[in-house]
């Protein structure tokens, strides 16, 4: 399983996990109803981030000194290097943190594409005796409704279209339309940046994690969730 959350989960993972910290998830509420449920998570965990010898990041807004590892990819690439790291998020990181324990679970953003793809069709997936499933996690709107996120669907469109031209097939037919979106975009950073969640970071002072998301292709290590539930170099 392939989780693709450009803004920004799987994108913070592919910072951290290129520093040499692992990248244990978490997930966080979020929504109208959920300010009492996310006091409750954010304590569940701290409390995991003491039980697994890790540090804990913060949102976006909350960095100190003594706390500067947070949700965001340029936070984490000036933060100081820890060897674990848990992290947050209400998006890519529940999805990771609910896969079965021993299921394969991958971390791809754009940074990471060729290399994610490459890895995976060495090891013998994306065929019909071993799929790959591509996950476009999403945001949600303010009332906590589920939200197309346009940057996930572009980003698993650009994995798709690697497997693709790597041999990785058949395609099913929702594989082939986000295939199609990334292919047919012709400037992936502006369509990110003028999307929804692009937009919403940019306001929020967050512009440099737009543009860390959009630098397609200049990672080479794939994240790959462990024994441990970490996420770490495959």
């Amino acid at each position: 399983m392939v989780v693709v959350d450009v803004l920004s989960f799987t994108t913070a993972v592919s910072v951290a996990v290129a520093r040499g910290i692992r990248v244990l998830p978490f997930w966080l509420p979020e929504g109208p109803t959920a300010p009492a449920e996310r006091a409750a998570a954010e304590k569940a965990a701290a409390v995991y981030a003491r039980q697994s010898g890790a540090r804990l990041a913060v949102a976006r807004r909350a960095v100190t000194l003594g706390s500067p590892w947070s949700l965001s990819p340029a936070h984490l690439r000036a933060a100081p290097f820890v060897t674990r790291l848990v992290l947050p998020s209400p998006n890519g990181a529940a999805i990771a943190a609910a896969a079965p324990p021993g299921a394969r679970v991958v971390a791809a953003c754009l940074r990471n594409i060729s290399a994610v793809g490459s890895w995976l069709t060495t090891l013998g997936y994306g065929t019909f005796q071993h799929p790959v499933a591509v996950i476009a996690t999403g945001e949600r709107w303010p009332d906590g409704s589920l939200r197309p996120a346009l940057e996930d669907l572009l980003g698993a469109g650009a994995l798709i279209s690697e497997l693709h031209h790597q041999g990785a097939g058949p395609l099913s037919a929702e594989a082939a339309a986000a295939k199609a979106a990334y292919e047919d975009t012709a400037d992936l950073t502006h369509a990110i940046a003028a999307g929804t969640s692009g937009r919403e970071l940019a306001a929020a002072g967050f512009a440099a994690d737009v543009a860390i998301a959009t630098e397609e292709d200049v990672c080479t290590v794939v994240p790959v969730r462990d024994g441990d539930g970490a996420f770490a170099p495959g």
